[in-house]
């Protein structure tokens, strides 16, 4: 399985952009075009639906060497057969989400700020998301953050991957590269794209050339 250290490329099968009966598909052209980590994020879907698509998508991301994330539902985890649980702010403390997705799974966090970074860090995240660094559908009561502290936490949290998120596209990849990211997640971009596994390859080639 790939190293979190070694993932730049984040994608999320968001079943909010694509249809339950395509999603499957999705995630082929992803893990085709490169992405380093997987995450399956069903929002108002049934724990069944979305063990169902887990079951369907794990073939996919095992040979490649793919993390497989489930978003917000750590007890689900082991039964899906995924490689972690990603949560949010408002989603408890992340020693209660590891003691649900059981012993040696991935916990990431989300996290709004630089002083929530630090805290998911202390916490013990095995990685942290950030942002939303521009504004995105996917999280509309989220206040971009903006530019301005992708360096600073990348300085202040040494220890782990911080992937950044919110409306990331290839367009504006090299700004928020510029700016100091290392790894990025990118959603619509990515599953609203004609060539899923060509935007995914064109955005892994802009991050590994600014490793």
């Amino acid at each position: 399985m790939n190293s979190l250290s070694d993932c730049r490329l984040y994608g999320i099968l968001d079943l909010g952009y694509v249809a339950p009966n395509a999603a499957v598909e999705s995630a082929l052209q992803m893990v085709a075009g490169g992405v380093d980590i997987l995450q399956i994020r069903a929002k108002n879907f049934l724990a069944p639906d979305i063990l169902a698509l887990a079951a369907q998508v794990r073939p996919i991301t095992e040979p490649a060497g793919v993390p497989l994330i489930v978003n917000d539902y750590p007890w689900l985890v082991e039964r899906a057969g995924a490689d972690g649980a990603h949560i949010g702010q408002d989603d408890g403390p992340l020693a209660a989400a590891r003691a649900k997705a059981g012993a040696g799974r991935i916990i990431g966090r989300s996290t709004h700020s630089v002083e929530q970074a630090l805290a998911a860090r202390d916490e013990g995240a095995d990685y942290l998301g950030f942002g939303p660094i521009f504004a995105t559908p996917t999280k509309p009561d989220y206040t971009p953050i903006g530019l301005e502290d992708i360096a600073r936490v990348h300085t202040e949290v040494t220890d782990r991957p911080i992937f950044c998120i919110g409306g990331v596209k290839l367009d504006n990849l090299p700004r928020i590269l510029d700016a100091g990211a290392r790894r990025v997640v990118i959603v619509s971009g990515l599953l609203l794209a004609d060539d899923v596994a060509d935007y995914a390859r064109r955005a892994k080639e802009l991050l590994l050339a600014a490793k």
